[in-house]
């Protein structure tokens, strides 16, 4: 990651700022944090390079640390594995998560962000809406509902709607 930052940023001071930040957590960055968010932008920039000059695939899409490849032909996404495998292992000394890589059809729907995305529709995924419910206020109520409106979601609004009024009242 350093040796990444050295070679991408100019300024030396920024530099220096980052890696105090990036020291200042023992056990690594956490995951909500901003800074996160940034540097895996900035260190995942090296595998995105790699997938579209060395693996040249066309259809690819990354957010942060999750990423999907589409393509017709299952048994070629099945042999980029290892090529994807071994380059996040040797160059940015990173794993592939063995729960969760999956070659699917995207007639079953592609899982990502969140939502399992299909030819017409995207609807939340299960584990997403019981955190969302289960943390459910007044004070996140307007964010949920925005989030909702990215997808097949009239159900969980009314949902939430009754969810949220029965919490007034027990108050």
């Amino acid at each position: 990651m350093l040796r990444i930052l050295d070679e991408r940023i100019a300024d030396k001071q920024i530099v220096n700022l980052l890696k105090e930040i990036i020291g200042s957590f023992p056990a690594g960055l956490p995951l909500g944090n901003l800074t996160s968010q940034l540097f895996s932008n900035v260190y995942l920039n090296e595998f995105d390079q790699f997938v579209k000059h060395k693996l040249k695939l066309k259809h690819y899409i990354r957010y942060a640390d999750d990423f999907v490849f589409l393509s017709e032909d299952k048994k070629a996404l099945g042999s980029i594995l290892p090529a994807i495998a071994n380059y996040l292992q040797s160059h940015l000394k990173l794993q592939l998560h063995p729960d969760k890589v999956f070659i699917k059809t995207l007639a079953s729907g592609v899982d990502f962000l969140g939502w399992v995305h299909f030819f017409e529709h995207r609807v939340l995924r299960t584990v997403t809406k019981k955190r969302m419910l289960k943390k459910l206020n007044h004070k996140n109520y307007d964010s949920y509902l925005g989030l909702l409106q990215h997808g097949n979601a009239q159900k969980i609004k009314r949902l939430i709607s009754i969810d949220l009024s029965y919490k007034s009242d027990s108050i």
